[in-house]
């Protein structure tokens, strides 16, 4: 059993990494392309667990930045072939922005 709904998946679980240790103009660029590609395929949100996350004590990592957060949630709330999509972009993303 994983912990983290990341875990599941070794792409998935890279990509997270990646952006975890990417500073933060590239996180939030990994972000709202999380946030745009998740929107275009369809995913929505179920509920505003956003606004309730950030009412206690944040204890999550992308929880210290809203746009992170709501991006992860996106993420989250994928199906797994979507996950698994913007998981592989997202690493070649990162992997252009070290080259420049």
């Amino acid at each position: 059993m994983h912990k983290r709904w990341y875990d599941a998946d070794p792409t998935v679980s890279l990509a997270i990494s990646l952006i975890r240790n990417a500073n933060q103009q590239t996180q939030v660029k990994c972000a709202e392309f999380i946030v745009d590609y998740a929107k275009q395929k369809g995913v929505t949100l179920k509920s505003n667990k956003l606004n309730d996350a950030f009412n206690y004590i944040l204890r999550r990592w992308y929880d210290k930045d809203k746009t992170i957060a709501e991006a992860f949630e996106y993420f989250e709330a994928s199906p797994f072939d979507i996950q698994k999509e913007i998981s592989l972009d997202v690493i070649n993303l990162l992997q252009l922005s070290e080259l420049y």
